[in-house]
């Protein structure tokens, strides 16, 4: 019998249109759920929208909308998103469901009936942002702990739960289950919560002062408050969301993620609620960082959010969900930046995944006519036994990362297995093997194993990229099902089939060039530049010149020429024509498998009439005396600076 995973995030508020925290939170909780669905786990991915509360109230009355409709119009907002980033969701709630609103009064009239709710009046500092009251010893120059912002003074009539009997079993739980809050940092924070008297919650707010809400059942002219109403969605979802018996197979939940502002409602408030529920406690609340943009807090008013849809325009989804759980530990705070998302997208994914796939690629079609081929029956090289154990050995090292939550983790090991495999190419040289006709069964082998680490790296990322994954499937010619369980063959070296037909298409992560060529500027032929006053030139003016490292796959010479030679240059991200004029230093033959500079941003040029996308760099002065070339064997497309 499969086991049960049941992941939430928090849902999220209508008060606004979703952002970078909002995506942050889901993309995580759909990596978790996509690789225990590949496990074989009976998965329940849940998330949804809290659009009850005085924050959508006053959205609403400024948009001149009833509350509903005006929640009506931007839930779409959320699941379009959801949709563009790939998200697998099971369910979606909202918690003005009719479904929802009825589950949530039972609960509270359960609490009524069992005399653990009470009315009394109260006089406490009031936050709107965060909805909440706060106590005298709690609020510091009349500023709201959590978010900072002016409290008011508020005197009224409410009803609440008795919280606080809870407070010494609530402690005693956090203590004997280590991981029931993480990281350690969380579970500390709380415990120093709890080291103050807890006070009974208020969990209503009278209608005289807020409408928007639904009823207490026992009086009408109270609504709940909107946290206790929210909280509710992780249990209420399991009722009227999946088909039933569903609550006992999926309650407790295994992992609710949640952000780090957040934390006190689901490890205090909501664990009191259950325990007075007499139901389990979820297994794990997680809670995770925040992030800054270019250094700075993220507000509307800096005009720095975050818009995810601008993101995926620019860059594409699945660079957007690498970045965000490459960049940071799970649980710690991140910074977002143009340039830290480029330079990952060019290191990380142009110049190692996409580089692995278009030359592996680019060499089966060159060597074995675009089919993969039969390999030795013998394993006898170490680089082979050294290839082939870290490829098994990738999936049970993701899956103990992705246990810890620990993302960034889990891709260091995906990577390393992604750099494993271009030093594999790189020192099994199937360029020179392919010369010898006595070498084709070593080849062969090289050109598999390559081949069969794409198919691992292809299952290990499929959780993270998804469509990267398709996208790899689809052109190493491959027959896998994401949706099911992998089966035990799937994960044993040897998957990829002999004979099948690869199917090369454009580069997976075409990189991104931040400099400015001489077509940026807008110069036009007729125009000359000013010359310099003296010989020195600003760094500005260097880097406008890409240079990069490349990998000769062919060379020949140019017809009727002694000096000028035709290479064909890997720079990572595409292959390039480039006519050098060392012909007479070098035969074409001497020149196939080695690394040399090349300036990638010049404007094509043809000599002899053979065009030439770039330059390769020399030493000497009348005649070539040298190339340059790289003294470690770096990945082809690195950056020369």
């Amino acid at each position: 019998m499969s086991k049960t995973f049941y992941i939430t995030t928090p849902i999220y508020y209508v008060n606004d249109v979703p952002h970078i925290g909002h995506a942050y939170t889901t993309i995580a909780a759909d990596v978790l759920a996509r690789y225990h669905r590949l496990k074989g786990d009976d998965v329940f991915f849940l998330t949804g929208l809290d659009e009850h509360g005085q924050k959508v109230q006053q959205a609403a009355q400024k948009a001149a909308m009833d509350p509903k409709a005006y929640c009506d119009r931007l839930a779409p907002q959320f699941q379009t998103l959801w949709k563009r980033l790939n998200i697998s969701n099971d369910a979606f709630i909202r918690t003005t469901d009719s479904k929802h609103k009825a589950y949530v009064q039972k609960t509270l009239q359960t609490l009524f009936d069992k005399d653990l709710i009470y009315r009394a009046d109260y006089t406490g500092w009031y936050c709107t942002f965060d909805e909440r009251f706060w106590t005298e010893k709690d609020v510091v120059d009349g500023l709201c702990p959590d978010c900072k912002r002016p409290v008011e003074r508020l005197s009224e009539s409410n009803y609440f739960f008795k919280m606080g009997q809870y407070q010494n079993r609530l402690v005693k739980h956090i203590e004997a289950h280590p991981d029931c809050i993480r990281p350690r940092s969380r579970s500390n924070e709380v415990l120093g919560f709890l080291k103050k008297p807890l006070e009974d919650l208020s969990i209503s707010r009278p209608k005289a002062r807020l409408a928007w809400g639904i009823p207490l059942p026992f009086d009408s002219n109270y609504v709940t408050y909107v946290w206790f109403d929210a909280l509710v969605n992780y249990i209420s979802a399991l009722e009227y969301l999946r088909p039933s018996p569903s609550f006992d197979r999926y309650w407790p939940a295994t992992i609710h993620l949640v952000g780090k502002d957040i934390l006190t409602t689901h490890a205090v408030y909501w664990s009191t609620m259950l325990m007075a529920l007499e139901m389990p406690l979820p297994k794990t609340i997680f809670a995770h960082g925040w992030w800054t943009a270019n250094g700075e807090k993220m507000s509307k008013s800096r005009g720095n959010v975050v818009d995810p849809h601008a993101v995926v325009d620019e860059f594409g989804v699945d660079a957007f969900r690498y970045f965000l759980l490459r960049e940071v530990p799970f649980g710690q705070d991140g910074d977002f930046s143009r340039e830290a998302l480029i330079g990952r997208i060019n290191t990380d994914l142009a110049n190692d995944l996409g580089n692995l796939l278009n030359r592996s690629l680019t060499m089966i079609e060159r060597f074995a006519r675009g089919v993969v081929p039969e390999p030795e029956k013998t394993v006898k090289a170490d680089l082979d036994k050294q290839l082939q154990r870290t490829a098994v050995e990738v999936l049970p090292t993701v899956e103990r990362h992705l246990g810890s939550l620990e993302f960034n983790r889990a891709l260091e090991a995906i990577w390393s297995l992604v750099q494993l495999g271009n030093q594999y190419i790189d020192k099994s040289a199937p360029w020179t093997l392919a010369k010898q006709p006595e070498d084709q069964p070593r080849l062969n082998t090289v050109l598999y194993n390559a081949a069969e680490t794409l198919r691992f790296l292809c299952l290990a990322l499929h959780p993270f990229m998804p469509q990267a994954a398709e996208e790899m499937k689809r052109q190493l010619g491959l027959v896998l099902n994401f949706s099911k369980p992998l089966l035990s063959s799937e994960i044993t070296w040897g998957g990829v089939l002999p004979g099948t037909e690869i199917a090369k298409g454009s580069p997976l992560f075409p990189r991104i060039e931040t400099i400015k060529t001489p077509g940026d500027a807008r110069v036009t032929q007729d125009q000359q530049p000013a010359p310099s006053p003296t010989d020195q030139i600003t760094i500005d003016e260097f880097r406008k010149v890409s240079l990069r490292v490349g990998l000769v796959i062919a060379a020949e010479r140019v017809p009727k020429s002694t000096r000028l030679l035709k290479l064909q240059v890997d720079i990572g991200t595409e292959r390039r024509q480039v006519v050098a004029g060392i012909g007479t230093k070098y035969a074409p033959e001497d020149l196939v498998g080695k690394r040399v500079v090349i300036v990638t941003n010049l404007k094509p040029a043809k000599l002899m009439g053979v065009e030439s996308q770039g330059m390769v760099l020399a030493a000497g002065e009348e005649e070539v005396t040298a190339l340059l070339t790289t003294m470690d064997d770096v990945p082809p497309g690195s950056k020369i600076k």
